[in-house]
C-alpha cells in the first residue's frame, strides 16, 4: 500500500491526461509521476529513508504537490505546516516532528528560524531565489525520471498534520497509509468524482480538507485538479468557464461571497457538483445558492483526526442543517461521557470509529489516549442523531473558535498576548460573524500604570501570530469576570445566557 500508488495508476492508465492545471501550466499524468520521481530521486539522494520527516510549508503551488507525492514514494512523512505561520509558531512544529528537510518559498524562509532547528539538514527553495539553500528546480532537474513507490503497511504513518488543542500546544495527528487511502477513496466515491472530472482546488492543501478530500480523493479517481493559490473570485470563476471545472469545494464563507457578487459574465454552466464543509453552512445560503444556480450544496463533516471525512449529507437524501450520516465503513453515535450511546433525540458528544481514525497524536500518548478511547474518536462536538439517523451539531466546544473554517483556540492566542509588556490579563473568545462565521475578540487587563491601544495590540499579534488567529476587536476591561475559583467565565464575555 502506497498513497502514491494512486498517482502511478493514474499515469498507467490515463498518460497524455491533465492531472494538475496551474496558472496557465499543465501538467499531464505523465509529467506529474515524472517530477515526483525526480524528486524523491532528489529526496533519496540528501538522505531521506522510511520514517523520516519531510515538512511541507508551502502555498498552494505544484510543488506541494510535487514533494507530497516524492515523500510518500520514499515512506517518508509529509509533514504540512501551515503556510500563515510565524517564526515561534513554525519552531514549535518543526522541532516537534523533527523534520530533516523544509520546503518553503524564497518568500516563506523569512519566517524559518533555522538556527533555531537542530533536526533541519536542508531547506529546498521551491520559488523564488534559493540563496544559501537548495534550489528545489535545481534538484528537480538533475533527478531520475524512474522510481517505484515502496510497497508500505497501512498502519505506517504517511501524513503529520498538526491540529490545536483547548490547551498546550499543536499536536500532530498522524494520519496512515491506510487512513489517507481509505478516506480519501470513500471522499471520491461519496462526492462521485470520475475521471473526466476537473476538481477546483483553492483551499489550503496544508489542511487535510484540501489535501485529502480534493487532492488524494482526485487523483485516487484519476480526475484533473485546477490548483489556485488562494481563493480569488475572478480567477477562481475564469478558471470554472476555461478548464470546464465540474467540481467545487469551497467553506461557506466562500459560497456567501459568490452569492453576493454577480457572475452573470461568467459561464459556470460545467459545473455539476457542490461540496462543503470544515464550518455550519447556513441553511438561507444553501436555499440560496440552489435558488441562483440549480445546484445543491452537500456537505461533509469530520476533522483533522479523521483524516478528515467521517459523514455525508447525503447519497439519496439532502437534509438541510444536517452534517448527513457516517460515510462508508466508519461508525458514528451520540454518547455521553462515558461513551454510552445515548437514544435517538438526546444530546451528547459525536464519537467516531473506523479506518478514518488517526493512528495517534505524534508521540503524545496521553493526548492520544484521552481523544480515542476503546477505538472512538472523540470529537468534541455536541450533537443528536435523528430516527433516521442523520447527525446534527447543536454545539461544540465552547471555548474554541472556528473562523472561515479555521479553528482557532483562545489559549494559542492568549500564549502570545500575554508576551506583550502592557498586559496583566486577557481572554479570548469567539462572537458570531455573518461572513466568517466568527470572528475573535479579546477583553485585555492592562498592567497598572501602563498604556497601550487596542490597534497596537492587534498591531502586536499581526507581527506575532497566523492572520486567522489574530483578535479582530480588542477591549480593555477593569477586570475579567471569573468565578468563585478564579476561572474566566467566557461565556459572560461571549454574552451567552
Amino acid at each position: 500500500m502506497n498513497i502514491a500508488k494512486n498517482l502511478e495508476r493514474a499515469r498507467t492508465f490515463f498518460p497524455e491526461k491533465p492531472a494538475l492545471i496551474f496558472e496557465g501550466k499543465t501538467w499531464s499524468y505523465l509529467q506529474l509521476d515524472q517530477d515526483v520521481n525526480r524528486m524523491a530521486h532528489a529526496l533519496q539522494t540528501l538522505g531521506i529513508v522510511k520514517g523520516d520527516r519531510v515538512a511541507l510549508f508551502l502555498p498552494n503551488i505544484p510543488e506541494f504537490v510535487i514533494g507530497y507525492f516524492a515523500a510518500q514514494k520514499l515512506g517518508a512523512i509529509a509533514v504540512s505546516v501551515n503556510a500563515m505561520l510565524k517564526p515561534e509558531e513554525l519552531k514549535y512544529i518543526i522541532n516537534d516532528s523533527e523534520s530533516r528537510i523544509i520546503i518553503t518559498t524564497a518568500l516563506l524562509r523569512k519566517e524559518v528560524p533555522a538556527d533555531a532547528l537542530p533536526s533541519v539538514e536542508h531547506i529546498l527553495i521551491a520559488e523564488g531565489e534559493s540563496g544559501i539553500d537548495l534550489s528545489f528546480d535545481r534538484l528537480l532537474a538533475d533527478g531520475g525520471t524512474d522510481c517505484r513507490c515502496l510497497d508500505l503497511d497501512s498502519h505506517d504513518p504517511a501524513a503529520l498534520l498538526y491540529t490545536s488543542g483547548t490547551t498546550g500546544f499543536p499536536k500532530g495527528a498522524v494520519l496512515t497509509q491506510g487512513n489517507i487511502n481509505s478516506n480519501s477513496r470513500s471522499a471520491a466515491n461519496h462526492s462521485g468524482v470520475r475521471p473526466e472530472d476537473c476538481l477546483q482546488l483553492f483551499l489550503p492543501l496544508f489542511h487535510c480538507f484540501g489535501q485529502n478530500y480534493i487532492l488524494n480523493g482526485g487523483i485516487s479517481k484519476c480526475a484533473t485538479i485546477a490548483l489556485h493559490r488562494r481563493f480569488e473570485p475572478e480567477p477562481v470563476l475564469n478558471a470554472i468557464q476555461k478548464e470546464r471545472v465540474s467540481m467545487f469545494f469551497a467553506v461557506p464563507t466562500v459560497f456567501i461571497y459568490l452569492l453576493n457578487m454577480d457572475t452573470s459574465s461568467y459561464d459556470l454552466t460545467s459545473l455539476r457538483y457542490c461540496f462543503t464543509a470544515a464550518a455550519n453552512m447556513p441553511r438561507e445560503t444553501a436555499l440560496a445558492w440552489k435558488e441562483k444556480f440549480g445546484l445543491t450544496i452537500h456537505e461533509g463533516y469530520g476533522l483533522t483526526e479523521s483524516s478528515p471525512f467521517a459523514s455525508y449529507n447525503h447519497d439519496f437524501r439532502h437534509k438541510f442543517g444536517s452534517i448527513g450520516t457516517p460515510i462508508e465503513n466508519v461508525d458514528m453515535k451520540i454518547a455521553d461521557d462515558n461513551g454510552n450511546e445515548l437514544p435517538v433525540g438526546e444530546m451528547g458528544e459525536i464519537i467516531i470509529r473506523g479506518p478514518n481514525v488517526m493512528q495517534g497524536y505524534w508521540r503524545k500518548p496521553e493526548a492520544t489516549a484521552a481523544a480515542i478511547r476503546n477505538g472512538w474518536l472523540r470529537s468534541g462536538d455536541i450533537g443528536i442523531m435523528d430516527e433516521e439517523g442523520y447527525f446534527f451539531i447543536t454545539d461544540r466546544v465552547k471555548d474554541m473558535i472556528n473562523v472561515a473554517g479555521f479553528n482557532v483556540y483562545p489559549n494559542e492566542v492568549e500564549q502570545v498576548m500575554y508576551k506583550h509588556h502592557a498586559i496583566q490579563e486577557v481572554a479570548v473568545y469567539g462572537v458570531t460573524d455573518p461572513i466568517k462565521g466568527e470572528a475573535v475578540h479579546a477583553a485585555v487587563v492592562l498592567k497598572e500604570n501602563m498604556e497601550s491601544t487596542p490597534e497596537e495590540i492587534i498591531g502586536f499579534c499581526r507581527t506575532n501570530m497566523a492572520v486567522y488567529r489574530i483578535p479582530r476587536k480588542v477591549e480593555f476591561v477593569k477586570e475579567l469576570p471569573k468565578s468563585p475559583t478564579g476561572k474566566i467565565l467566557k461565556r459572560i464575555l461571549r454574552g451567552d445566557s
